[in-house]
C-alpha cells in the first residue's frame, strides 16, 4: 500500500471515528420526553355529547410530539400511537425502559354536574380533597380491565386511592419537578389560552406511581361540558392544548437541562377573543374543598441552619428532596447530610435543601457532596433577595 492509500485511509477512519462520536454525543444528550395518551381500546374513558376521551387524548399527545420533534435535542416516546389499550403500569415501563426524563399523561375529566370546566394538572401524592381523589378513582379503575389485575395490583383497592402509596413512603424525589412542570402546563394554559386554572394537586394514580422520573397528569378540561367539550373535541382546541404543553414542556428542559435551539419557536397566534368565545363556559362552579384532620404550618415557617438567609443577595442552595411528610432535621435521616433546611410550600408539600452559600463554586461542591451520599436528583437552586430565580441568571 503506497503513501497516497494509506493517507486516505488515516482520513477516511478519522472522519468515521469524528462522526461517529458526534451522532453519539448527541444522541446522548436527547432529552426524553414520554407522552401517553390515557385510555384506548375497549377502554373508552369519559363520554358525553359525542365527545370520547380516547380520540381526544390520542390527537392531542400526536399534535404534541409532533411539535417537540421539531427540536433536534428532544427524543419524544409515545406510550401509544394508535387505538390501542395498554395497562396502567406498562405505560409507566415504556417511559422507565426509554430513560426518559419526564413522563407526562394526557386526560380528560368528566363530572355529572355539566357547568364544571377548566383544566388541572396533577402529581403523585397524597391529598384528602374529595374531589381530588375521585379523579384519581376513576382514572384508576381502568386497572379492573386489566387481565390479572387483582394479582398485578395486589394490595391496592380501588376504593381507597390511597392505598397505592402505603403508610412508610415519607418521600417523593421527583415531587419538586413534577410540580415546577405541571405549573408549567397549568401556567401556559391560564396566561396564553386564558382557559380557568383549576390549579396543581397531589393525587395517588397508578399510572404515575411506578414512573421513575418527574410525571405529571394533565386533565385537560371537562368533556362533560358542552362548551369545553367541543372546544376539546375540535382541531382549533387541541392545536392550542398540544401548542402549550410543548411550550411548558421546552420552558421546563430550558430551565433545567438547558437547550440547544434556543432560537427555535413555532406557536400559532390566536387572538383572545377566539379563545373566550370557544371556552365560554355554562356556569362557573363552587368548589367546596373536603374538611381534613390535617394541621397545615404555615407556608412562612422555614427553618434555617446556616447563617446566610435568602434575603442576603445572590444566595445557592442544593435542592436534595421533596416529601409529603415533615421530617426532623436530623444528619440520620438525610444520609448524613448537616446543614438541611426545610421549607413548607402550599399544597402539602415540604422541600428540603443542603447548603446555603453565596459563592457558586462551593455550591457545586454541595452539590457533589448530596449526590455522593446518594441523592443522585439533586439540583442547584438560586436565590436573588429572597426570590428565586433561574439558576443561569444567578450564574450571570
Amino acid at each position: 500500500m503506497n503513501i497516497k492509500h494509506k493517507f486516505r485511509l488515516l482520513l477516511f477512519l478519522f472522519v468515521f471515528v469524528f462522526t461517529t462520536n458526534a451522532i453519539w454525543a448527541q444522541n446522548s444528550e436527547k432529552f426524553i420526553v414520554t407522552l401517553d395518551a390515557g385510555h384506548g381500546a375497549h377502554d373508552p374513558g369519559a363520554k358525553y355529547n359525542g365527545h370520547t376521551e380516547k380520540e381526544i387524548t390520542l390527537a392531542i399527545v400526536l399534535k404534541t410530539g409532533k411539535i417537540l420533534e421539531k427540536h433536534s435535542d428532544i427524543e419524544v416516546v409515545y406510550t401509544r400511537k394508535t387505538d390501542v389499550f395498554i395497562d396502567l403500569v406498562e405505560r409507566a415501563n415504556i417511559a422507565n425502559r426509554a430513560g426518559a426524563n419526564i413522563f407526562v399523561s394526557i386526560h380528560c375529566d368528566a363530572i355529572a354536574r355539566a357547568e364544571a370546566y377548566g383544566s388541572q394538572s396533577f402529581v403523585m401524592g397524597i391529598n384528602k380533597n374529595a374531589s381530588n381523589l375521585a379523579v384519581s378513582k376513576r382514572e384508576n379503575s381502568v386497572i379492573t380491565l386489566e387481565k390479572d389485575y387483582k394479582k398485578n395490583y395486589k394490595g391496592f383497592d380501588i376504593n381507597n386511592p390511597e392505598t397505592i402509596i402505603g403508610a412508610t413512603v415519607l418521600q417523593e424525589q421527583y415531587m419538586d419537578n413534577s410540580i415546577s412542570l405541571a405549573s408549567k402546563i397549568q401556567e401556559k394554559f391560564t396566561h396564553d389560552l386564558g382557559r380557568k386554572n383549576r390549579g396543581v394537586s397531589p393525587a395517588p394514580f397508578m399510572v404515575l406511581h411506578k414512573a421513575s422520573m418527574p410525571r405529571v397528569l394533565v386533565e385537560t378540561g371537562f368533556i362533560s361540558n358542552p362548551s369545553e367539550g367541543n372546544y376539546l373535541g375540535s382541531e382549533f382546541g387541541q392545536n392550542q392544548i398540544a401548542q402549550a404543553i410543548a411550550d411548558a414542556i421546552i420552558s421546563y428542559k430550558r430551565e433545567y437541562y438547558g437547550t440547544n435551539d434556543d432560537d427555535f419557536k413555532e406557536k400559532p397566534k390566536y387572538s383572545k377573543e377566539e379563545v373566550k368565545e370557544i371556552t365560554k363556559p355554562i356556569k362557573e362552579e363552587v368548589v367546596v374543598p373536603a374538611k381534613t384532620d390535617t394541621v397545615v404550618p404555615k407556608a412562612e415557617n422555614i427553618v434555617k441552619t446556616d447563617s446566610l438567609n435568602e434575603t442576603d443577595g445572590i444566595i445557592f442552595k442544593v435542592q436534595i428532596m421533596a416529601a409529603n411528610q415533615k421530617l426532623d432535621l436530623k444528619p440520620k435521616n438525610f444520609k448524613g447530610l448537616k446543614n438541611v433546611d426545610m421549607k413548607y410550600e402550599t399544597g402539602g408539600l415540604y422541600k428540603y435543601t443542603y447548603g446555603t452559600t453565596s459563592d457558586y463554586q462551593t455550591a457545586k461542591m454541595n452539590l457533589q457532596e448530596a449526590k455522593d451520599k446518594g441523592f443522585t436528583t439533586a439540583y442547584l437552586i438560586a436565590f436573588k433577595d429572597g426570590k428565586r430565580i433561574d439558576i443561569k441568571d444567578a450564574i450571570k
